[in-house]
């Protein structure tokens, strides 16, 4: 053959190869688009269609066909993300509830062991009073009683509490509270002029504000 007739040949070729390509893109155009779906959704759909023989159009059944799969696939696929957060959502509830009761453990077993501190305090106590002076014997009884109160206090200066001792000083709402006024020849106004219940600091931070009066 000729290099002419070569020629000719190859854009024959090209021109047939270029006429499938505008009708299949016809083809896909003829496919139904969606209202309110995007490109790439309607292009699937497109794709989900089933294609028809040469020049063969799709029926209205073929096409509710293919749109009840995709339709079917995209329900399960939500049902099982469904899935998937409410187990989440389950295991989550759970891992909170075991903190929490894991929490009111170890806050339980911690007052139990602040208290056991004392106990052998009140074990003091209960033997004093059991031994209750007859007459003259009282100074011996109060003398033990003011052992125990020395020792209680070597207890509480152990876990950091300690007393405010606020008499004089000036009377501070965030560290006092005030149960009245009165006039004082002694000290100036606002000043501390009795400590009706002492208040203790623990560490830096108030545990207990003090009970006090205050100079008018």
């Amino acid at each position: 053959m000729s290099e002419q007739g070569e020629f000719m040949k190859s854009k024959k070729e090209k021109m047939e190869n270029l006429e499938k390509t505008e009708q299949e893109e016809l083809a896909n155009q003829d496919k139904p688009l969606e209202a309110g779906l995007t490109e790439q959704e309607n292009l699937e759909i497109r794709e989900a269609l089933p294609e028809g023989g040469e020049g063969e159009e799709l029926t209205l059944e073929d096409q509710v066909e293919a749109l009840q799969s995709a339709l079917n696939e995209t329900t399960a696929k939500a049902e099982e993300y469904l899935d998937g957060w409410q187990r989440s959502r389950a295991e989550f509830a759970n891992y909170k509830k075991r903190i929490l009761k894991e929490n009111a453990e170890i806050r339980q077993v911690a007052r139990g062991e602040v208290i056991k501190i004392y106990l052998d305090v009140l074990d003091d106590l209960e033997r004093a009073l059991r031994e209750i002076p007859q007459e003259n014997d009282g100074e011996a009884w109060v003398e033990g009683i003011d052992l125990i109160y020395q020792k209680l206090k070597r207890r509480l200066e152990a876990e950091g509490i300690r007393p405010m001792n606020p008499l004089g000083e000036e009377f501070d709402p965030n560290l006092h509270e005030a149960l009245m006024k009165e006039e004082s020849e002694d000290y100036e106004s606002g000043r501390i002029i009795e400590v009706m219940q002492e208040g203790y600091w623990l560490g830096d931070k108030v545990l207990r504000p003090a009970l006090v009066r205050v100079a008018a």
